[in-house]
């Protein structure tokens, strides 16, 4: 498959906004499955794990890869539920473009907003999709409005809605001046074309004045015709509308009903017409190991092979699959390839493609192709792969702090170290799962980004690696820091084994700006200590910023500065440094006004009008500012910052005050300090 045929895309929205049941129209449109899954009744191809077809959302990023017309197109379905954000976050690093879905009643919903912020910042051109045109309080035009206000985003509509709510048709498509049905004996397989009927001509015409008018400045031709007063072919419009897509200054729209089978096949036809094959994004940036120097990596299936692992997922019988997205060369079966970021060798035994959880044995994988890869023993989700000659490393994937705890023991101690196994696991396959021991009480506290998030992964470990464990009450992760600066003289001196050992530093910490971030600074000892001293303060300094300073939560925002160390060629020693540095520095720290710092969440709700004022008060009395409050048609989108700790439980509470109705989401936003 030449690169120009292939296509590497994205499903992303916010939760509830029918990504899924899109994917499974795609599905069966382009003949990969012969019957339509549906998400309500549990059977969705690409919602494989059993949690997710109980729950009814997308947990993991389930790949496939399927074809039209000719073109191959890898699809990643994503998650919309903030809690799994970092599924979102390394399925978009991978992809070329991507299919943004909107709901035609809720809009630029809060996860939209999210997920398109995580588009932005790896600059993937998108398209459109406005869902749900049959439901009532559908508005495709309101959705119009809401994405250029609040994305802003450059909607331009390539086909548009006939009717809405329960009197929706289909769609005219504006650039070929017709008007498209699907018909519901073929399960929308098959379209009926007809001419433009006259009552509808003029808001036609309108909309394709209004897409000429946006893509002209990217086509020459496009306004030389224009002024002219000829008719633009649509071959020459489609070239424009591709060109300003993958420049990223317009979004083309469509609209449709995935669960009616309506819009789905003009969405396929654009993702040939409009998204990016793999070589027309810009080549992938690349730090080179030896050279130390920035390299670019251009998609070509001859070069060095190059390949970034975007996902780890255990199987039971074959075991540990690693999703590889490759930038360059190739890749074969049973060949021998590096682990360029930690320099272990790996071998890859299979290559498969997958279809949702169904894999399918393939020889080889190509630049710009995305697939499976078995038996590699070191690779985890963010390295590259490659070859010992062209030592490269791809950019890595950032990804949140975990906010949110549990402590989780096993029923019996023969069990304990099945349970260790099992998180190992699960921590390799989410960057956003930690899991720490208290070296104390040797009691496990697993970590992550929300309650769900946490509630599925202890479903997991419980149902599916059948390891019977206790769980505890959730606990919230707090950070430390401090709020003056200070400066510490700390000695050491201790005789081991007959022999002394000394050492003497003065250590400086000072407050930083809230988000910072922790830094160490010993430019001024630099020149005058052995490499293996300076190793050591380092090294001592640095550990410390996760040992806390009065109860043992990781310091964050403080600028740590050697700045004087007294060395003795006779009874200095490493040891002592680094003794002395973590001692000084704990000290320091505590002379420095300690305090204790809270997550605070971003929290959006969605709330029928008349239980606005029961849902403010609510957050009020659990601590959140309402920062901002929108009336839309039948809603209300309440937006507050609370602290997380007052935030358990809600879910329930929240329920019970709207009759079932409300819905919210949580994001983190920033550590403050803790009112006592």
């Amino acid at each position: 498959m030449s690169l120009k045929k292939m296509r590497n895309i994205g499903i992303m929205a916010h939760i509830d906004a029918g990504k899924t049941t899109t994917t499974e129209r795609i599905l069966y449109y382009t003949g990969k499955s012969h019957r339509i899954g549906e998400v309500d009744s549990g059977d969705a191809t690409m919602d494989w794990m059993e949690q997710e077809q109980n729950r009814g959302i997308t947990i993991t990023a389930a790949a496939t890869t399927c074809y039209w017309k000719d073109y191959q197109i890898n699809i990643i379905d994503t998650p919309g539920h903030v809690d799994f954000t970092a599924e979102v976050e390394r399925s978009l690093r991978v992809l070329d473009g991507a299919i943004a879905i909107f709901c035609a009643v809720g809009g630029v919903e809060p996860q939209s907003e999210t997920v398109w912020r995580q588009a932005d910042k790896y600059h993937i051109p998108r398209i459109a999709y406005i869902n749900k045109m049959d439901r009532v309080g559908s508005d495709f035009f309101n959705v119009l409005d809401e994405i250029q206000e609040k994305l802003g985003g450059n909607p331009v509509p390539v086909n548009i809605p006939i009717g809405s709510e329960s009197n929706f048709e289909g769609v005219i498509d504006i650039i070929n001046k017709k008007e498209l049905r699907w018909d519901k004996n073929s399960s929308g397989a098959v379209i009926i074309e007809s001419e433009i009927e006259s009552s509808r001509t003029g808001l036609s015409e309108y909309w394709r004045e209004n897409l000429l008018d946006k893509i002209s400045p990217y086509s020459d031709e496009i306004t030389d015709l224009y002024l002219s007063g000829e008719e633009v072919s649509s071959d020459i419009i489609k070239s424009a509308i591709r060109k300003a897509t993958i420049e990223g200054k317009i979004l083309p729209v469509f609209a449709g009903t995935s669960l009616k089978n309506a819009g789905i096949q003009p969405l396929l036809d654009a993702v040939i017409d409009y998204l990016p094959a793999p070589d027309d994004v810009l080549p992938t940036k690349g730090h080179h190991i030896k050279t130390e120097k920035e390299v670019l990596v251009p998609c070509k299936t001859d070069g060095q092979p190059l390949g970034l692992v975007f996902k780890i997922q255990t199987d039971k019988e074959a075991g540990t699959y690693c999703f590889v997205r490759i930038y360059s060369g190739a890749f074969k079966n049973g060949s021998s390839i590096v682990n360029i970021g930690k320099g272990k060798k790996e071998r890859v035994n299979r290559i498969l493609r997958m279809h949702s959880n169904k894999p399918e044995n393939i020889d080889s994988l190509s630049a710009g192709d995305i697939g499976v890869f078995i038996g590699l023993k070191f690779s985890q989700t963010g390295d590259t792969l490659g070859l010992d000659s062209f030592p490269v490393l791809l950019e890595k994937m950032d990804f949140p702090e975990p906010v949110i705890s549990i402590a989780i023991e096993p029923k019996t101690m023969s069990d304990r170290d099945r349970l260790k196994e099992v998180l190992d696991i699960l921590s390799k396959e989410d960057p956003t799962f930690t899991i720490n021991e208290n070296e104390e009480t040797g009691q496990l506290v697993i970590s992550g980004m929300g309650e769900l998030h946490l509630d599925v992964l202890v479903t997991r470990i419980i149902n599916d690696f059948k390891v019977d464990a206790n769980i505890g009450n959730p606990q919230v992760s707090y950070r430390e820091s401090i709020t003056k600066e200070t400066t510490h003289v700390e000695k050491f001196q201790k005789i081991i084994a007959g022999n002394e050992n000394r050492a003497e530093l003065t250590i400086k910490v000072t407050p930083a700006k809230r988000g910072a971030g922790n830094s160490l600074n010993v430019d001024a000892i630099k020149k005058e200590l052995p490499k293996e001293i300076l190793e050591a303060i380092v090294r001592g300094i640095e550990g410390s910023f996760n040992a806390g300073i009065n109860f043992g939560y990781p310091i964050v925002d403080i600028e740590a500065t050697v700045v004087h160390a007294n060395y003795s060629e006779t009874f200095s020693t490493p040891f002592a440094f680094e003794a002395a540095s973590v001692m000084g520095f704990d000290e320091a720290c505590k002379k420095a006004d300690p305090i204790l710092l809270e997550p605070i969440m971003t929290v959006d709700i969605m709330t029928p009008k008349e239980y606005v004022g029961d849902v403010i008060s609510q957050i009020t009395l659990r601590g959140g500012i309402v920062e901002s409050l929108e009336s839309r048609l039948s809603i209300e989108h309440i937006k507050a910052h609370s602290p997380l700790i007052k935030m358990f439980g809600y879910s329930t509470s929240l329920r019970s005050s709207t009759q079932g109705r409300g819905t919210f989401s949580m994001e983190f936003s920033h550590f403050a300090k803790k009112e006592k």
